[in-house]
């Protein structure tokens, strides 16, 4: 009794106290669940409709700094071919996706050292003065201020930046070589020089508990980010974790439910890492708030080489009939497809 109830304030105010959150993820039952997707659902409707927001993703770099310990582009994993996209490939890769009937770019890599920032600058610059109706978005990870400040400047739109656990003992273990507060200090960078930002974290990370997440919740509802990136933690077969259980399809979906009802006006992935845990993972992230997706438009012949995990799914996305197909599966489960620009309506 005490779970709805609390999820009806949740639902009624947009917030809740951290232990009546963790109430919820300790006692919530299968009935409940369906319950907080329906109120979650209702929520997403009440301020994007019935619309999933389709974004083209490119995978430009599979170079990267970093010693992520989950992540199979790590720096010290050895097994993975490398490649790096020219300028004419990317470049490419969002004349496709315009033909295809995008509206914005997703640029994602590591955090490759060749792109420092008069190349980044000269690049987004040429997608920008090619494609100006189109929303620009980057995942590059950490980089100062005054870097954020140029791209911003030539026209970069959005910038995600997953915080990965606000746990700074789980973000050490995770990033032995990183620290947390200097993923903090970026996020607020981000957020003062006018992106639209998105936040995020993993759910199944061996060792965390509810009250873990909890803290990750509040933190987010603090940093009202525009987008927020949930996804399970799935093992990739060359990193330290490749013996650890994936995050599970249930409790991603309880998150979501909560990140939506707690940030109404967020802009919410289905991630390519649900659906690549379970076959109708997708769809049960729309069923519980989402209303994003990102199919891949990175050339076909590199699409492997981008491995953050296991299994992940390349489904050949880029391709219309690859394309049409998920337009279709959004379709036929009563969602509207929205290739438009797309922007979030959290303002600041």
């Amino acid at each position: 009794m005490l779970v709805r109830q609390y999820i009806d304030e949740l639902y009624e105010r947009n917030d809740l106290e951290e232990e009546k959150l963790l109430y919820i993820l300790d006692y919530i039952q299968k009935e409940e669940i369906g319950y907080l997707q329906k109120k979650a659902l209702q929520t997403k409707e009440k301020y994007y409709g019935k619309k999933i927001y389709l974004r083209a993703l490119i995978e430009f770099t599979n170079y990267c700094k970093r010693e992520c310990r989950y992540c199979g582009i790590n720096r010290y994993n050895t097994q993975v071919e490398r490649y790096r996209l020219s300028e004419e490939e990317i470049l490419k890769a969002c004349q496709r996706a315009k033909e295809l009937g995008f509206h914005t770019f997703v640029l994602q890599g590591g955090e490759d050292v060749y792109f420092r920032d008069e190349i980044l600058v000269d690049l987004v610059k040429k997608i920008k003065e090619r494609f100006p109706e189109f929303a620009l978005t980057l995942s590059v990870g950490e980089r100062p201020y005054e870097s954020y400040q140029k791209l911003k400047e030539v026209g970069v739109d959005r910038f995600l930046l997953r915080h990965e656990t606000i746990i700074p003992e789980m973000y050490k273990k995770l990033h032995p070589q990183s620290e947390l507060q200097t993923r903090l200090d970026c996020l607020e960078s981000l957020k003062s020089l006018g992106y639209q930002i998105g936040a995020g974290f993993m759910v199944g990370l061996p060792g965390y508990e509810n009250k873990d997440y909890v803290k990750d919740l509040l933190f987010l509802k603090h940093l009202s980010p525009h987008m927020t990136g949930i996804g399970p933690f799935i093992p990739h077969h060359d990193t330290e974790l490749r013996n650890e259980k994936a995050g599970s399809v249930e409790k991603t979906i309880i998150i979501l439910a909560l990140v939506r009802l707690l940030l109404p006006k967020v802009l919410l992935p289905a991630t390519t890492a649900l659906g690549t845990v379970s076959e109708d993972g997708r769809l049960r992230g729309f069923a519980s708030g989402a209303n994003v997706v990102m199919p891949n438009v990175t050339p076909p012949e590199f699409r492997d080489k981008y491995a953050l995990y296991n299994g992940k799914k390349n489904t050949g996305d880029e391709a219309a009939e690859g394309l049409r197909q998920t337009c279709e599966m959004i379709r036929k489960n009563n969602y509207e497809v929205d290739m438009g620009r797309g922007d979030s309506k959290v303002k600041y």
